[in-house]
């Protein structure tokens, strides 16, 4: 059949689950059997989420092939359980400058370019392309944002223009929150309909509205939304808050939400299999037991609320290895600036209550001797630990500094004259710092790691090589490695191709599980599939005495 597009658009509020709504969609629409892919246009002007701070933007997730995106593109590949690449990705950075580049190489023959029609084509073309390689059945697109905004009208536009083209293969969502003012308490439906009325003045009409609310959505509001939207009350599909997102597509079936799609295409219905994903979530829901995990970072603190989003894909490779072994997960936030003050004593002391810690990737120098305090404690009473990115260059130092004797060490990032650079710039990111260039040239997407026989990592993978995503620019400098591995730290995987450390452990007879990671495991991480290291980790933390 040929491709059928879904675009997906926010109501007046962000925030409230276009990718997880995106990503069940398309789960659904797979369970099916119809083979499908997603699109996340960010209607921003950088080229790529890699200079954006993770506290206004949340995660910089990295695809297979380098491309440094949104954290929806994280929710896709986790959901469809499927790589999605840079072709994937739209940005207004990326499309003007397609287009302006078209221009001046005369690709559009001296006439004069313009906003429209121009840059929604370049748009079109680009869904197109990704249909064509993927040859897919349904290409789901998000358009990040909420409807109205400036930034969005043009991506609307090319949504309105392939509608025009494609009548019978284009079809809209419209996911929009339903507030219940406590003062009230009554559900309200008008910022869903000034949201539609929003998207009627694009040229577009809602074929589905997806009810989000604290609450599910009762007939009177279905039919309230049906006479003044313009559409049916069966295509007003309710998503209530709910404890797990992975609850999401059984939640979306429960009203035929599949069946109701294929419908509007005047597709055949097949038969769904839900199987796997049902038994998930009845695990989720009636777990065995808990495991406490400790996330030492500093992105989370925005006020005085805490943003989980800028370590998504590490909180979601928790939950999967957990779920794994059927237990929740009950994640702690340890604020590694406050393991810097003089009083830290105490908070550190609290540690011993926790399963386990995990150290995740970072840049800069704030909060870093707090992560290194927490790893030291770590490594002294045996807490199951497991750094990522950073989390293990900082693991190096802290050996380096009280095991090695090499009292100074640090990384160049945070030292640059440093005595003992344990960690230092890769020698190719040298020039780009230096000519100032850092969006889109760290060492970025998969690379190859041999691993070690009889190590941790080794009985976790249970293959000698693995590909694994990586987003940095400095590296353990080769220089140390032999001090290093003398006073005792295990080389435990290394890529062939540059010689460079991609993992680090301490022997068994030492520590029960204390591993870092150059690359970032969590990327790879499933519902159905929990990553190896998480897995192992989750194991050990279960056997710790903070249980």
């Amino acid at each position: 059949m040929s491709s059928k597009y879904i675009f997906i658009c926010g109501g007046v509020m962000s925030g409230i689950g276009k990718g997880i709504t995106t990503a069940s969609i398309g789960k659904i629409l797979q369970a099916r059997g119809f083979k499908v892919t997603a699109i996340k246009i960010d209607p921003y002007i950088n080229i790529d989420a890699g200079t954006m701070n993770p506290t206004e933007h949340g995660e910089v997730f990295v695809t297979e092939d380098g491309t440094e995106c949104d954290q929806d593109i994280g929710n896709y590949e986790r959901f469809l359980d499927k790589n999605i690449l840079d072709l994937n990705y739209i940005t207004t950075g990326r499309v003007y400058k397609t287009v302006i580049e078209k221009e001046r190489n005369l690709e559009f023959k001296g006439r004069c370019v313009e906003v429209v029609p121009d840059i929604p084509n370049e748009v079109i073309r680009r869904i197109e392309k990704v249909a064509k390689t993927e040859k897919a059945d349904f290409v789901l697109i998000e358009i990040g944002g909420t409807v109205g905004e400036y930034q969005n009208l043009l991506f609307l536009e090319a949504a309105r223009m392939m509608k025009l083209r494609k009548p019978e293969s284009v079809i809209f969502v419209l996911v929009s929150y339903l507030p219940v003012p406590k003062i009230i308490g009554e559900m309200k439906t008008k910022p869903t309909q000034y949201a539609t009325r929003t998207l009627n003045s694009a040229g577009i009409q809602p074929d589905f509205i997806i009810a989000r609310s604290e609450y599910p959505v009762d007939d009177k509001r279905k039919e309230k939304i049906s006479i003044f939207c313009n559409i049916k009350k069966e295509n007003v599909i309710s998503a209530p808050d709910i404890k797990s997102i992975y609850e999401v597509p059984l939640n979306f079936e429960k009203e035929n939400l599949s069946k109701k799609i294929l419908s509007r295409f005047n597709l055949r219905t097949r038969k769904r299999d839900l199987k796997d994903w049902g038994k998930l979530v009845e695990i989720i829901r009636n777990p065995k037991g808990k495991v406490k995990i400790g996330v030492a970072g500093k992105y989370f603190r925005t006020g005085k609320f805490t943003l989980m989003d800028s370590y998504i894909s590490v909180i979601e490779a928790i939950k999967h290895a957990s779920f794994y072994f059927r237990v929740q997960p009950e994640i702690i936030w340890l604020d590694t600036e406050e393991y810097e003050k003089k009083s830290a004593k105490k908070k550190l002391n609290k540690l011993t209550q926790l399963n386990g810690i995990i150290v995740p990737g970072g840049f800069g120098r704030r909060g870093i001797e707090g992560k290194i305090r927490v790893i030291q404690f770590c490594r002294e009473h045996k807490i199951p630990f497991l750094g990522l990115c950073l989390g293990m260059q900082l693991a190096v130092i802290e050996f380096a500094r009280n095991i090695c004797g090499l009292k100074k060490a640090d990384s160049t990032e945070f030292d640059p004259k440093t005595k003992f650079p344990v960690i230092d710039l890769m020698e190719e990111q040298k020039k780009n710092i230096k000519e100032k260039r850092y969006g889109g040239t760290m060492r970025l997407g998969a690379y190859r790691c041999v691993i070690k026989p009889n190590t941790i990592s080794f009985q976790a993978y249970k293959t000698p090589e693995v590909f694994e995503r990586h987003r940095h620019r400095y590296e353990l400098n080769n220089r140390f490695r032999k001090d290093l591995e003398e006073k005792g730290m295990i080389i435990a995987g290394v890529n062939p191709e540059m010689d460079l450390v991609e993992i680090i452990e301490l022997p068994l007879s030492q520590h029960p599980f204390f591993v870092g990671t150059q690359f970032h495991p969590e990327f790879k991480s499933r519902p159905l599939r929990a990553h190896p290291l998480f897995k192992e980790f989750i194991r050990k933390s279960l056997e710790s005495k903070g249980n």
